[in-house]
């Protein structure tokens, strides 16, 4: 479940300004602000399903918005090379061939 919230968070800060506002308010009080459907249904006066449904419909949004975009997926490549760049650097004497390399692949992705 943790994976999960994890990931829903990530691709709400890539695509949340896709979102209305209505998706969004519901997206950050369930996930961010970690309230229950009751509390945010309470909050708006409507059903804890209506909620549920915004939830899961804006959640199966983010998931199309990534498989088209994928922002999150280059964000955690670029993340992983430059962990790696971080790496040489601090434990070797940088290799240049390499760190250029690697610098290479980064740009690639952007």
């Amino acid at each position: 479940m943790l994976e999960k919230t994890t990931r829903v968070n990530f691709l709400f800060d890539f695509y949340q300004s896709l979102l209305t506002d209505k998706q969004r308010i519901y997206m950050q009080l369930y996930y961010l602000d970690d309230l229950s459907l009751g509390e945010i249904a309470e909050e708006y006066d409507v059903s804890r399903q209506a909620v549920y449904d915004n939830v899961r419909r804006t959640e199966a949004m983010l998931e199309d918005y990534e498989a088209k975009l994928s922002l999150f997926h280059k964000f955690q490549e670029r993340s992983e090379l430059i962990e790696q760049i971080e790496q040489r650097l601090s434990t070797e004497k940088a290799l240049t061939d390499e760190v250029q390399k690697l610098l290479h692949q980064i740009k690639e992705h952007d």
